[in-house]
């Protein structure tokens, strides 16, 4: 089942983006802006980005949650005087709600001097937000404050993300550690959490009772994720989805498979009942699955190897160091693998676990590493819990937060030969040494975000070599040219991650939008805009060549300073 929009006056045609939104009422606060709304809701409009478009029909542009800009110039083009203009702007007005956008800016100056009463009219009408951008006030100082506030809100989600992995990980550690989780869990959700079996037996619980039909609820998705009954999920093999989600009048249902037992061998669940306008909250569920079904598993079952991983896992939580936790891992030297599976594919997680020779039964978490170089937060991986042991080795090092499309990552033991298989799109960095895995988390990432766009079934990173053209220049140098070049994309994080996939990708539009998972057409956007801002042509060989030895400069010193 799917979420509630966020915006009620505008049905979404497409589901939100796991941006962190923008309230549209923090916008029109600024003064610096200038904006003023004139049409339309006033609640709970929240903003994800900004499109800029004269075109008479912008909706195969648009990817739901934005706010849609216009000066009105399309509006020239209508003819048959004003009922004719009336009916343009009433189809126009309904076909952007259609498409998802949040809310439409209408710029003053210099096609027009006032917005279209019919247009005010038109937004009322079918629910739209109508904002008017005065003449002072550019697109592009819209759209940049728009990035602004959600580079702050998502600082503001990783600190949150960050302090609840500590908390979650400290409760581990406590006398009666389930409880304990369940508690911090509960606290940092802002909602109720319990360990429900498959029969809806309640095995501990935290947080406001919910209502009945929440409770209900919660008993069947835990029969779901239990293996007795379908469901729309995460489904890691023939046992039955590993995950399981369901929307209700003001909660958000979760429920994770958990690889431990309650008592008389119960398969058990954790089910989370939060809010559903709080993305964070499946994340930090993710964590407390992995750290439930630690805790909950026979201690008998597993041998030394994976304890030795079980204790890592905690340490890393808690905020140790890689290089902390190197001789629980054992084996020198690791590769990272993120795998995603085919849609045509019905190979589970396990399968893929055995022929990369890696467990599944006792996740590991790595850390994500904010540009500060502190722990941010972590995601869990759907596919690794509530999956039997499939294997020596390594085990799962999280995933991305997002239940339709779980990303499967994995370390394995860097002397093992990865090959690609069946069903999964492959991306593995280069075998490190254990303090860099977080360096080789992120090149898998990439590798990846590459594969996926080159349908390849496998594509691995590659680190450039000692005699490559970066050692003729001395890194200071280096990095104080990147920082200098790339100055004016400094404050776009989005620009700078779209100009980096687009050169990697050879310039390809298609492949870039795939691998960034937006429109061809917003990366042409984003790439026009890139080459505005800095003054120059991205056609030119020679400046695709320095833009990217640039890039990559600021790569390597990020992983330097992690």
């Amino acid at each position: 089942m799917t979420s509630p929009p966020s915006t009620p006056a505008a049905p979404r045609a497409t589901p939100p983006p796991s941006t962190p939104p923008v309230p549209l009422a923090e916008l029109l606060a600024r003064t610096d802006l200038g904006l003023r709304q004139i049409a339309g809701p006033r609640e709970g409009v929240a903003i994800h980005w900004v499109h800029t478009s004269e075109m008479a029909d912008p909706v195969p542009y648009l990817l739901g949650g934005e706010m849609l800009l216009t000066a009105g110039m399309h509006l020239a083009e209508v003819t048959g005087g004003a009922p004719a203009l009336e009916s343009y702007l009433d189809g126009y007005a309904a076909r952007t709600v259609a498409a998802g956008a949040a809310a439409l800016g209408f710029g003053i100056a210099p096609v027009h001097d006032t917005v279209p009463a019919a247009l005010v009219a038109a937004c009322d009408r079918h629910g739209l937000p109508l904002v008017e951008v005065p003449a002072g006030t550019p697109f592009t100082a819209v759209e940049s404050a728009v990035w602004q506030a959600v580079t702050e809100a998502r600082h503001r989600e990783l600190t949150r993300l960050s302090e609840a992995q500590r908390a979650l990980a400290a409760a581990a550690a406590r006398p009666d550690p389930a409880a304990a989780v369940l508690r911090a869990l509960a606290r940092h959700v802002r909602g109720w959490t319990a360990l429900l079996a498959a029969d809806g037996t309640e095995h501990g619980s935290s947080g406001p009772r919910p209502v009945d039909a929440v409770r209900a609820a919660a008993g069947r998705l835990a029969q779901v994720v239990g293996g007795d009954g379908g469901g729309a999920g995460t489904r890691d093999g023939a046992g039955g989805p590993s995950s399981a989600t369901d929307a209700l009048p003001g909660a958000q249902l979760s429920a994770y498979a958990l690889t431990g037992r309650g008592p008389g061998r119960q398969a058990l669940a954790l089910v989370v009942a939060a809010d559903p306008h709080d993305p964070p909250a499946h994340t930090i569920a993710g964590v407390a699955a992995v750290l439930l079904s630690l805790i909950t598993g026979p201690a008998g079952d597993r041998g030394p190897a994976a304890t030795g991983h079980a204790a890592a896992l905690v340490r890393l939580l808690v905020g140790a160091r890689p290089a902390e936790v190197a001789p629980l891992l054992g084996a020198p030297v690791w590769t990272v693998v993120h795998a995603e599976r085919r849609r045509e594919t019905a190979g589970s997680a396990a399968s893929l676990a055995t022929a990369l020779g890696t467990a599944l039964d006792t996740p590991l978490i790595a850390p994500t590493l904010t540009a500060e170089g502190t722990t941010a937060g972590v995601g869990t991986s759907s596919a690794g819990v509530g999956t039997p042991s499939a294997g020596a080795g390594a085990s799962t090092i999280g995933a991305g937060a997002s239940l339709p499309a779980p990303v499967l990552r994995a370390l394995v033991p860097g002397d093992l030969e990865i090959t690609a298989q069946p069903g999964w799109t492959l991306g593995v960095s280069a075998p490190v040494p254990v303090e860099e895995l977080p360096a080789a988390d992120r090149h898998a990432a990439t590798a990846l975000r590459r594969a996926l766009a080159q349908r390849a079934p496998l594509v691995r990173h590659r680190a450039p070599g000692p005699h490559g053209i970066a050692s003729l220049v001395a890194a200071d140098d280096a990095r104080q040219h990147a920082r200098a070049l790339l100055a004016p994309l400094a404050d776009s994080p989005p620009l700078l991650d779209t100009l980096h996939n687009w050169l990697s990708l050879h310039g390809s539009w298609d492949r870039t939008a795939t691998s960034l998972g937006i429109h061809r057409n917003t990366v042409r956007q984003r790439i026009s805009r890139i080459a505005t801002l800095l003054d120059t042509d991205l056609d030119d060989a020679d400046v695709r060549m320095e833009l990217w030895f640039a890039l990559r400069s600021l790569d390597r010193d990020a992983t330097a300073r992690r």
